[in-house]
């Protein structure tokens, strides 16, 4: 755990603008509603503010995490970066994730619109974007869309260019997923014990599998279930989620933009930059020694280190 966690003080504030469906939203998040246009959903998020920050003149900090994800993966980042930048930190839950509504539609249009959509309820009109992986795409497609909203913006092991055969593998994960039974009553531990010996046989990576369990969750009834819409997400995998929209292609954000990856990963590698400048002309690439696909988990210190000398910048 970063060490600059312990000296933090921060202004915390949760809000959710709709109920989700099979879980009851936490304690800390208020419940409102809002007017919802037909492609769009209400997004959960977690905002890290001291009063201060209310006059500040740099832009927020916007993070969007990654496939089976959620804003929860992110808090201890969220808090250092605002501890260390000074600025203003709100994590999102994309669509189908975590606090956020479910939709049987799931692409990086849609995603990024529903940012969008919070950003203009919030009267934000300037961003700084980080993303994670389906989380960088969806900021690439923001900043595609709405340039002017964004003022810079970093990707996290993942490219517009290339697609890794590892993920693949999710359409597998999602099944497996999908197969856990577990009866209801018991206690939430028993439950993510019975639930990790079922997704053993399709995966011996215990860091993967405690992930996916961040997803298990109790409803009012007792029963259990799955925080994210594994059907949508299955069903729009292969054509809205593991490929990038062939539809921007001519499109460019001429803003400042790091994209980070792990050395261990091959979500994105060192010859893909002349493509993703296609796209993104001002691009830079910097990788983290040792990290996988999960470079903020893997590595926090180093990539704490990045974003935040990136964010002094811009």
């Amino acid at each position: 755990m970063l060490n600059i966690l312990t000296m933090m003080k921060y202004k915390m504030f949760s809000r959710l603008f709709t109920k989700t469906c099979l879980i009851t939203p936490p304690t800390q998040i208020t419940t409102y509603s809002t007017t919802s246009g037909a492609e769009t959903v209400d997004l959960a998020y977690s905002s890290y503010e001291n009063t201060s920050d209310e006059n500040s003149k740099t832009p927020p900090v916007i993070i969007l995490h990654g496939l089976l994800g959620s804003k929860n993966n992110w808090n201890s980042m969220s808090k250092a970066i605002h501890k260390t930048t000074g600025r203003k930190v709100i994590s999102i839950d994309a669509r189908n994730h975590g606090d956020s509504k479910h939709s049987s539609q799931h692409s990086y249009l849609h995603m990024a619109h529903d940012v969008m959509k919070l950003l203009k309820s919030l009267d934000i009109t300037k961003v700084s974007l980080l993303g994670h992986s389906m989380g960088g795409r969806t900021a690439m497609v923001l900043s595609l869309l709405c340039s002017d909203l964004v003022s810079s913006m970093i990707v996290v092991d993942i490219s517009p260019v290339k697609i890794s055969p590892q993920i693949f593998s999710m359409i597998n994960l999602l099944d497996a997923m999908a197969a856990v039974s577990i009866r209801s009553g018991i206690a939430m531990s028993k439950a993510r014990k019975l639930a990790d010996e079922q997704l053993k046989s399709i995966t011996p990576d215990v860091n993967l599998r405690n992930f996916l369990l961040t997803n298990l969750v109790q409803t009012n009834t007792g029963s259990y279930t799955w925080r994210v819409n594994l059907p949508a997400l299955k069903e729009n995998f292969q054509q809205n989620i593991s490929c990038f929209p062939a539809s921007l292609k001519g499109l460019q954000y001429c803003g400042p933009t790091l994209f980070i990856g792990g050395t261990l990963s091959d979500f994105i590698g060192k010859k893909d930059l002349p493509a993703i400048q296609e796209y993104f002309p001002l691009a830079e690439l910097k990788f983290v020694e040792g990290a996988g696909h999960w470079v903020h988990s893997q590595k926090p210190e180093k990539f704490l280190e990045l974003v935040c000398g990136f964010l002094k910048d811009t």
